[in-house]
């Protein structure tokens, strides 16, 4: 599935798991998330608020403990199995450690630091999950002005956090009024996402969340499209560079950057070079609004000296991403049309963990434990050529 945010009142980490729940994230499942971290002290209810002439679901997330300062490994041991969470609360605690010049381990979280923020990344983490989300999109982020107090003293809107963590997103922005729109919860969690128009997709659903304040100027709330790619043919942009002088441990470093970075998919082919040099051949396919990130991370790693740029055509089927346990282990299973793959990275620690055969574990993992194929299994997408 699908989901593209139109931010128009900004983002934060409240708003976008209200825009979730409105969607349909049961929120009985999302708790149930939370519940499961170990965190004491805490309540997630949901609203119904009216933000200008809309009607928006608001996340009301309550903690006992309201101390908003803390090291952001405490952080971290609570959304450990959430790995957009993780990346969230990682993200945060890098850029705060280069702002302040300490090392991201020691970072203590200020105003970020409050166990809340445990819910909201848990929780949009939870969500997207149950929502069957594998593709997040944003349009351009309105950024205000001014000025806000912190344990730093004054700082400038939008916050260095925020405005760092953007930056490393690559994403669009654009100016807007007075006060924090977007809060350094809601840029870390977009984390990967893609930023840009809507992607084709068959529309299923539309969601509002609500933030705090009720603005005269705009309706302050976070707008979600839920919808599911149908064969949808994707302009993208493919990379390649010839290197010989590159060993095999940079090759693999450099395809694992590429990935993290956003590109579609990276990979390494070996080439003969003139005079019978062994070589190989470096491709990326990206997104073209990714290209430029990519091509920087090539440069850096390799040392080559240009880039073969050719634009092409990706047909993109529907698929989706569901959580199955086996033997007690969690293990993540992508789903397309023609069948189910689960990851392996998942399918290896539970392995070993079980002591059986890797190929034991990964057929169980697709059978889901109820000895079905992905065809036979209620909610199949049918053909998308059909």
């Amino acid at each position: 599935m699908i989901c593209w945010l139109n931010p128009v009142g900004g983002v934060s980490g409240d708003m976008l798991l209200g825009a979730l729940l409105d969607l349909g994230a049961p929120l009985d499942d999302v708790r149930a998330a939370v519940a499961a971290t170990g965190l004491r002290g805490w309540s997630l209810d949901a609203e119904r608020v009216r933000r200008g002439a809309l009607t928006a679901t608001r996340a009301v997330v309550t903690v006992h403990d309201t101390a908003t300062e803390r090291r952001a490994a405490v952080l971290l041991d609570h959304v450990a199995a959430w790995p957009t969470a993780v990346r969230a609360v990682r993200a945060i605690a890098e850029v705060e450690a280069r702002i302040h010049g300490v090392d991201p381990a020691q970072v203590h979280l200020h105003e970020i630091g409050g166990l809340d923020t445990v819910v909201d990344t848990v929780g949009v983490a939870s969500a997207l999950d149950l929502l069957g989300v594998t593709d997040l999109h944003c349009g351009p982020l309105p950024l205000g002005r001014g000025t806000v107090t912190t344990r730093h003293g004054v700082l400038p809107l939008p916050a260095p956090a925020t405005t760092a963590l953007l930056a490393a997103a690559g994403a669009a922005v654009t100016g807007a009024g007075e006060g924090e729109t977007v809060t350094p919860t809601g840029a870390a969690l977009l984390i990967g996402a893609a930023f840009g128009p809507v992607p084709p997709m068959r529309l299923g659903a539309v969601g509002y969340g609500a933030g705090g304040r009720d603005d005269p100027d705009r309706p302050n709330v976070l707008q979600a499209l839920l919808g599911e790619a149908q064969g949808a043919v994707a302009p993208m942009i493919l990379l390649e560079t010839n290197v010989d002088d590159v060993t095999g441990e940079v090759l693999g470093h450099l395809v694992a950057r590429l990935l993290d970075a956003g590109a579609a998919d990276a990979w390494i082919t070996p080439i003969v070079m003139k005079k019978g040099r062994p070589a190989h051949t470096v491709h990326v396919l990206t997104a073209s609004e990714r290209t430029a990130d990519c091509e920087r991370i090539v440069f850096a790693e390799t040392g080559s000296l240009g880039l073969r740029r050719s634009p092409v055509d990706r047909v993109a089927l529907p698929r989706r991403e569901s959580t199955v346990d086996v033997g007690g282990h969690s293990v993540r299973v992508k789903h397309g049309p023609w069948g189910s793959k689960p990851e392996h990275d998942d399918v290896a620690a539970a392995a070993a963990a079980l002591g059986l055969p890797l190929r034991e574990v990964a057929r169980l993992a697709r059978d889901d434990g109820d000895g079905r194929t992905e065809l036979e299994r209620p909610g199949h997408v049918a053909d998308p050529f059909r």
